[in-house]
């Protein structure tokens, strides 16, 4: 009997009668004809055609093709059947292995959510949902992780009091493109005093910096530049004085502010980070041979530039839907991935429905009600009734 079934054992649906290939289908599937009855079917596998499209599905929302060039069909029929696929929902894996460098940094999508990302030398170690970077949600991130030897930040106060409460023995670098950054918003780009263009000049040298010597000269020059300008960011202006100016940021009722309040600013920062070790922790002996980072330009441009340019091509997603595009990225970019089609589950392609919500609240009279009644007057008319 299995010779004249081919050896496959397959029966026929309608007569119990032995099947044998008959070419293929128009979407490629094998063809089955009975022997007996002459009907032709064909059959399919649920889990393999299942993991098929979570592959597919992954594919196309990691990458650059449409779902016309990935599912082979229309855009419809490409949504319509991988639908299921949004439930899925994936992880990354906390392995337990202490780092020599972590980076960090959030990033933020539409519908007010906010994505923190751990990166060690490109590879995402963790993934932590928020609506602002704030310390809770740093901490909720970070207690999952252990403490790495240092870590590189780009200055959120939120972030700053996490790592105090979470990794304290964690040596902390001060992402040095940021404080570029913060000191040229304080300066802008041409300072119009001498004071202005002398600090600016500084903060421009602190990525050029490689060894301990040119750090210590940085530092010095840091420190002459106070001693001659230190009356200067001291200067008072009081409201009572003729033609003072009040700044925008200054409070209502204040009675003086700083006259140069952002270059005092632009020096408070630096010297700040100078006095808590945080601008050239990259350069510590202890680190000889580790090659910390001095920046976070490995996070901003391998992971949040890439995930921006991958919400830009699926725009028009749900804030949910940017959200799982944002999960599977980063999974697909962490340490030890699966492959998608592993994390697929029954439930995913057929989720149990949810119970029907039943009311229990007791049928009154209405009371005092917004719905038009005859006996007050108020109803619907039709015709000339009630026209002049």
């Amino acid at each position: 009997m299995a010779e004249q079934g081919g050896g496959h054992g397959r029966r026929c649906e309608v007569c119990g009668g032995w099947l044998k290939r008959n070419g293929r289908t128009s979407s490629g599937k094998i063809r089955w004809r009975c022997t007996s009855c002459g009907s032709s079917s064909s059959r399919s596998r649920p889990d393999v055609t299942r993991r098929a499209q979570a592959e597919t599905f992954v594919a196309w929302l990691t990458g650059p093709a449409s779902q016309r060039e990935v599912g082979g069909g229309s855009g419809r029929t490409f949504r319509d059947r991988h639908a299921w696929c949004w439930r899925i929902e994936p992880a990354i894996a906390v392995t337990g292995e202490v780092f020599d460098e972590v980076q960090l940094d959030g990033i933020y999508l539409a519908g007010g959510w906010c994505a923190l990302i751990p990166i060690t030398r490109g590879t995402v170690v963790g993934l932590q949902w928020c609506d602002t970077e704030k310390k809770a949600a740093w901490m909720a991130l970070l207690e999952r992780l252990p403490a790495p030897r240092a870590v590189v930040v780009d200055g959120g106060s939120g972030l700053a009091s996490a790592l105090a409460a979470t990794w304290p023995d964690t040596a902390v670098q001060r992402c040095l493109v940021h404080v570029q950054r913060n000191v040229r918003g304080y300066l802008t780009r041409h300072p119009r005093t001498d004071a202005g263009r002398t600090l600016r000049a500084l903060s421009l040298q602190l990525t050029k910096i490689t060894t301990r010597d040119q750090a210590t000269i940085w530092l010095t020059a840091l420190n002459a530049w106070h001693q001659v300008n230190s009356d200067l960011i001291k200067q008072r202006t009081y409201a009572t004085q003729p033609g003072a100016i009040r700044p925008q940021w200054a409070r209502a009722g204040q009675r003086w502010w700083y006259t140069h309040d952002r270059i005092r600013r632009a020096y408070r920062l630096m010297a700040r980070l100078a006095r808590q070790d945080a601008l050239f922790t990259y350069l510590e002996p202890r680190f000889e041979g580790l090659d910390i980072s001095s920046t976070t330009n490995q996070i901003e441009g391998g992971i949040n530039s890439v995930l921006r340019d991958l919400l830009k091509r699926h725009r028009g997603m749900t804030p949910e839907h940017q959200k799982r595009a944002v999960e599977w990225w980063c999974y697909l970019h962490s340490e030890n991935p699966t492959q998608p089609a592993d994390l697929a589950r029954p439930e995913h392609w057929n989720p149990q429905p949810s119970p029907p919500v039943i009311n229990d609240k007791p049928i009154d009279p209405a009371g005092y009600d917004t719905t038009a009644t005859a006996e007050e007057g108020l109803w619907a008319r039709k015709g000339w009734a009630g026209r002049p």
